[in-house]
């Protein structure tokens, strides 16, 4: 591919990362991101949390985004109380990445949600959370698989129109949709497993983990948008 698209990925800050001999704060994320995005045909770019104030420059940059999974977001930001359940807040990387999707969409920049990335997109467009589900997250720290239905009609069913076995790893799930945004699958329970902004703007949301799978195809749309839009 000539011309690889920039696709920029937010990322975890840890406190006591650990690596050799060392034991430091770093950002960090998993390895199969990039690595996603560099078999999808992009050039992958790391986005540590930074000032709010910086997303608008950064994403001016970009070609595409990925808002990665991780942490639960915080309950104030759909105004609800915490559930018990609910794990503790990372303040930071929710302010830097609600300013990264509201630069994106502003911009019209691809913007692929992951997990907590997909509710974060809810989130930022005004939805709110389910703060505790069962049957989707079995084990701690191993990733599952389930079932997902494309929806008929949707951005996503183009890219994939079977159901689906995903990887997947959550135990929060979208309650009220955001404005503008439509479910574009589900799980078997009723879930909403996939959601996007219909209309010229490629903006997809996933609640699995692709980068823990072997499927291309919704990286590869990423992608693809992020080329057109790039042209």
């Amino acid at each position: 591919m000539a011309d690889r698209p920039l696709i920029g990925i937010s990322t975890y800050l840890e406190a006591g990362a650990r690596w050799g001999v060392w034991e430091l704060e770093a950002a960090l994320l998993p390895a199969g991101y990039p690595r996603l995005v560099q078999r999808a045909g992009g050039l992958a770019a790391m986005l540590p949390p930074d000032a709010p104030e910086h997303a608008a420059a950064t994403v001016a940059r970009l070609d595409g985004l990925v808002i990665a999974g991780g942490p639960d977001v915080e309950p104030v930001r759909y105004g609800a109380e915490t559930d018990p359940r609910t794990g503790p807040p990372a303040r930071a990387r929710d302010a830097w990445e609600l300013a990264l999707v509201d630069a994106a969409l502003t911009a019209g920049v691809p913007l692929l949600g992951v997990c907590r990335g997909m509710q974060l997109l809810n989130v930022a467009l005004g939805g709110t959370l389910t703060q505790h589900i069962e049957g989707h997250a079995e084990v701690p720290g191993v990733f599952g698989r389930h079932l997902v239905k494309p929806v008929p009609g949707t951005s996503y069913a183009d890219v994939v129109p079977e159901e689906t076995s995903v990887p997947t790893f959550h135990h929060q799930a979208v309650d009220r949709l955001g404005t503008g945004l439509v479910p574009s699958a589900y799980a078997a329970d009723g879930t909403v497993e996939a959601v996007e902004l219909p209309g010229p703007r490629w903006v997809v949301g996933v609640q699995w983990h692709p980068e823990m799978g072997e499927d291309l195809r919704v990286m590869r749309a990423l992608v693809e948008a992020a080329m057109r839009a790039a042209s």
